[in-house]
């Protein structure tokens, strides 16, 4: 594996994979969120600004690395990845179309139990807990009473509003998850399958320890920034961006082909597979209806069933089997397999 790491502002590695004997596409990472972590305090709040930031990291390492510049290009994340991960897609096929600075081989991009579309994704909270029997239905009925507040404040946020009228739609939001984990007791709210193990569900520990290594930080070009996996000020900073419909620009990225895979394991709670299949059926496109009538097919790996899968056009969405929030983590092989036949244009061979 060849590696290269480029001593940015934020922390992002970029390199080749060689798997199985495959050579799989160049990898570019940031740090998530941005400002956290072993980045500098790049504290971004206004999501115009982030655009603009993320546009300038891609062309600075392709400018640094030309060898690079004709690969095929993705970006993928995971969790609030749904917002940052279609807001630099947007900028880079912007800045393609403009023909501002260096060409990115832009090719799609892929977000996993992603927060994107918060109005629609709160709303199936509710039903999944139903569904999955961690609430009643007399408590659906009461924690329903929820949705309008959460749904008008968020509304008012997504027009234009300031910091907050952003933190006061997250505020009443955030009362139908608490509600639920109330009522569902201690359950690991980023898989419902195991109980919750400190502040974050799952022992990061290990993770910290390795990233605040000196020989770590002086790699990564950090300096003494301390590693944080969660930190209680980028969280506070983020309430502006957090309830912002970040869906309203992949519907031109489709028309014009850039392929879009949305992908969720069926245990997560937090950024579950209901609320992210309903935004994805929501996206006003010209294969809308087209996707919505397609048959959900078995995604399979080494002749198991490892999902389900539903695609039109450019457009792919998979439910996960045996996944949590994580499911790179959970499911390994399964997520390889899919995000290379994705890129390979094969994902539905897989299928059946």
């Amino acid at each position: 594996m060849r590696m290269v790491l480029f001593k940015l502002p934020i922390t992002c590695l970029l390199y080749g994979v060689n798997t199985d004997g495959i050579r799989h596409q160049i990898l570019f990472l940031l740090t998530n969120p941005l400002g956290q972590g072993s980045a500098t305090l790049l504290m971004i709040v206004i999501f115009h600004t982030m655009k603009a930031v993320l546009a300038m990291i891609c062309t600075t390492s392709c400018s640094d690395h030309p060898e690079f510049v004709k690969n095929d290009f993705y970006i993928t994340g995971e969790s609030y990845a749904g917002h940052y991960v279609p807001a630099l897609a947007s900028r880079v096929h912007k800045g393609n179309k403009d023909n501002k600075g260096i060409i990115i081989n832009l090719k799609g991009f892929a977000i996993g139990n992603g927060m994107t579309n918060p109005i629609i994704q709160y709303s199936a909270y509710t039903q999944y807990a139903f569904d999955m029997k961690l609430i009643t239905k007399e408590d659906q009925d009461n924690i329903n009473k929820l949705l309008r507040p959460c749904e008008d404040a968020t509304k008012i946020c997504e027009s234009g509003g300031d910091r907050e009228s952003c933190s006061l739609a997250f505020d009443h939001c955030e009362d139908i998850v608490n509600r639920i984990l109330v009522i569902a007791g201690n359950i690991n709210f980023f898989d419902i399958r195991k109980t919750c193990e400190g502040s974050l569900c799952y022992d990061f520990s290990n993770v910290e320890t390795l990233l605040n290594e000196k020989i770590v930080r002086d790699a990564l070009g950090v300096g003494e920034l301390k590693f944080d996996i969660c930190s209680k000020v980028v969280y506070e900073a983020m309430h502006q961006d957090w309830m912002r419909n970040l869906e309203v620009d992949i519907p031109s990225l489709l028309e014009d082909g850039i392929k879009v895979l949305i992908y969720a394991g069926e245990f997560d709670l937090i950024c579950n597979w209901l609320g992210n299949s309903n935004w994805v059926h929501a996206i006003e496109w010209s294969g809308q209806n087209q996707f919505a009538t397609s048959k959900t097919l078995q995604f399979s790996v080494d002749g198991l069933e490892a999902g389900l899968l539903k695609s039109y056009g450019p457009l792919s969405f998979l439910k996960v089997n045996a996944a949590g929030h994580m499911v790179p983590m959970d499911q390994p092989k399964v997520a390889l397999q899919m995000l290379v036949k994705w890129m390979q244009g094969k994902l539905n061979e897989t299928s059946i």
